[in-house]
């Protein structure tokens, strides 16, 4: 198989595996693409985190100690009130409380005294409840001390407008989070909040939380999100204006752009950060809040208590307490780092895909693996390097995983392909030499291929032709199988020491073997190689002669020629045969030594050429014989003393 050929295969195994394998990928139908590139992002995100934001964030946690302290979850509102009024006397910015506070607060004693009153249908107790303590009058008299923004849940009542939303321009949001209507807090404290935000979370497929809502649609209104209400207060901003395209949530003098989801890929923290902004609820009710300490500052209440059950998992902790996720929201809201994820950012992913798999597909069909190993290294940095730049001067996500793991997959497809069909080339020349070479040759040969030129060149070589005498006479009286048996051991034998001395058994045609020195790689000293050579077919012919099954059809005496000189080497023939043999004057006067044998009544005859490269004393002069093709008669040798050549030969 030529190079050419050879590539064509590679490439189109690489090819046709990226377009499978992209294909699915680009569909997603197992979510697959989606997993990984979103776990891909949250390393990305480690690695870049966000400025610091200009407000301090501080998480007033109800944790263990204090509801051991103050009893156990939900509280009183009652309760609820004195912490917000603690809060209050600090001089936040903001106050967000995460939680949902729908309906009136059970737990007062006004609210106790006004439920016996409807049941017992006694007026007295009516008029009692209207003294008596009210968790909800007490907790909007102190949400009326500071701005505090009050959680929303999706439901099943209609949305009331909650803030102003001011659109402009044709913001497009196909991906925004939508529900049937809104579950919020009682309208007596709605009132006096300063917001209300939606504080529930929608995981991704693969269970992890990794976008905090920044606008929803409840029942077709406008709800913005927690983090975004906070953010906007502690802003002073009184409208949300949302602007497109491009699309943006202005908040105050914050531009937030917009992705298709309306959602924000917030910097997830875990249990360190979360200790390093934590006030515990217990100390600020009993009155332990320093000066300064929330003054200005955006101040979030929520609990880290398992009771609570407000629990995510996130990218950076398999628990992470809700209050912890907005307040990690609310930071890159403030800080400016909101990475979002634009509507175009697939296509370029696909389009990325394609470009490093076609390119890796290529280094893995021409270049070798180390080779090609590198250049897909490279090719994966490139891109990887690509995208954290987005992200970190754009705020652009795009996946750094896909297109690399797509290329990767056509660089082994293609890598596979082509050592298959080297593995291919490489059966196809054993099968094809082992038969004509010394074992060790074919390994060289298969070892280094291109030492190996089949194409043709010009190279000396020793050429040794054998033939039986009187082979036609016994070929006439012998029956057919048993000539064909008789040839086969022959023929084995002859080829076995043609390998052993390094030769190559070049073609074998009725009775004559023709064998070649120095070819197809180099051979040193072949001409003395093709002597000795010469002399152990000799010596295993004539004891050949004397097996039964050679006396009964009469074997004759086997004659060799050898010569030595240029030759022109290499494949001969067409599509359907390809013959890798020699041609030049060296072979064909081999071809007329050996008949010479029957004139000089000699069995082993060396032309000059091969004799002029053998040591003085090896060979001896036989006679001087006109040789068909050859302008003038030759000398010709026989060897000295077969017994001993070798010996003298070294």
């Amino acid at each position: 198989m030529t190079r050419q050929p050879f590539v064509r295969a590679a490439l189109a195994a690489g090819a046709l595996v990226l377009a499978v394998a992209g294909g699915l990928w680009a569909l997603d139908a197992g979510k697959t693409r989606a997993a990984l590139r979103e776990s891909a992002l949250d390393l990305a995100l480690s690695l870049v985190p966000p400025p610091a934001p200009a407000e301090r964030i501080v998480v007033v946690d109800i944790d263990d100690a204090t509801l051991a302290r103050f009893g156990p979850w939900p509280w009183s509102r009652t309760l609820l009130a004195r912490l917000v009024e603690a809060l209050a006397a600090g001089s936040p910015a903001v106050i967000g409380l995460d939680m949902l506070l729908e309906g009136e607060d059970r737990r007062s004693e006004a609210a106790i005294a006004r439920r016996l009153a409807a049941q017992t249908g006694r007026a007295d107790l009516a008029a009692i409840a209207a003294e008596l303590p009210d968790g909800d009058a007490e907790l909007a008299r102190a949400l009326a001390r500071a701005p505090v923004v009050l959680g929303a849940v999706f439901g099943s009542a209609p949305a009331g407008e909650t803030v102003p939303l001011l659109a402009r321009g044709a913001p497009r949001l196909p991906d925004i989070w939508r529900g049937e209507g809104v579950a919020a807090p009682v309208a007596a404290l709605a009132a006096h909040a300063a917001g209300v935000g939606l504080i529930a979370f929608e995981n991704d497929a693969d269970g992890t939380l990794r976008r905090a809502p920044l606008l929803a649609l409840a029942g077709g209104a406008p709800l913005p999100g927690f983090a975004a209400e906070v953010a906007r207060v502690a802003r002073g901003a009184s409208t949300l204006i949302l602007e497109g395209p491009p699309e943006r949530l202005r908040l105050g003098d914050l531009a937030v752009p917009l992705g298709p989801d309306a959602a924000l890929r917030f910097f997830a923290t875990g249990p360190e950060a979360w200790r390093a902004r934590a006030l515990s609820a217990a100390s600020v009710l009993d009155g332990g809040l320093a000066p300064g300490a929330i003054e200005g500052a955006v101040a979030l209440v929520g609990s880290s208590a398992p009771e609570a059950g407000a629990f995510r998992r996130t990218a950076a902790s398999p628990a992470a307490p809700s209050v912890e996720i907005e307040a990690d929201a609310v930071a890159g809201l403030l800080s400016g780092a909101a990475p979002i994820r634009p509507r175009w950012a697939p296509n370029a992913e696909i389009a990325g895909a394609l470009a490093t798999g076609l390119m890796a597909a290529v280094a893995g069909a021409l270049l070798a693996p180390s080779l090609g190993l590198a250049a897909l290294a490279g090719l994966a940095i490139l891109w990887v390097a690509g995208c954290m730049a987005a992200l970190r001067f754009a705020g652009v996500l795009i996946d750094p995983a896909g297109p690399p793991a797509l290329a990767a997959l056509a660089f082994a497809a293609s890598a596979l392909a082509a050592a298959a069909v080297a593995e291919r080339r490489e059966r196809r020349l054993r099968d094809r030499f082992e038969q004509h070479l010394a074992p060790q040759v074919v390994a060289r040969i298969l070892a280094a291929p291109g030492a190996l030129r089949l194409a043709g060149e010009a190279r000396e070589v020793t050429a040794m032709f054998t033939d039986i005498e009187g082979f036609t006479a016994m070929s006439e009286r012998a029956a057919p199988r048993e000539l064909i048996a008789l040839l086969d051991a022959y023929f084995q034998m002859v080829c076995d020491l043609v390998v052993e001395h390094g030769g190559m058994v070049d073609k074998i045609i009725g009775d004559s073997a023709h064998a070649l020195f120095n070819a197809p790689l180099d051979l040193d000293d072949h001409p003395r190689r093709a002597v000795e050579c010469a002399l152990a077919v000799a010596r295993a012919c004539a004891a050949f002669r004397l097996t039964p099954q050679a006396r009964a059809l009469g074997l004759g005496r086997t004659r060799i020629g050898i010569e030595t000189g240029p030759a022109i080497v290499g494949d001969v023939g067409g599509r359907r045969k390809l013959d890798y043999t020699a041609h030049g004057t060296a072979i064909n006067t081999a071809a007329r030594l050996e008949q010479a044998n029957k004139t000089l009544g000699t069995t082993i005859c060396v032309g000059p050429e091969a004799a002029a490269r053998l040591p003085a004393g090896l060979l001896r002069w036989t006679g001087r014989l006109p040789i068909r093709g050859r302008s003038a008669p030759l000398d010709l040798y026989e060897p000295a003393a077969p017994a001993d050549f070798k010996e003298k030969a070294q």
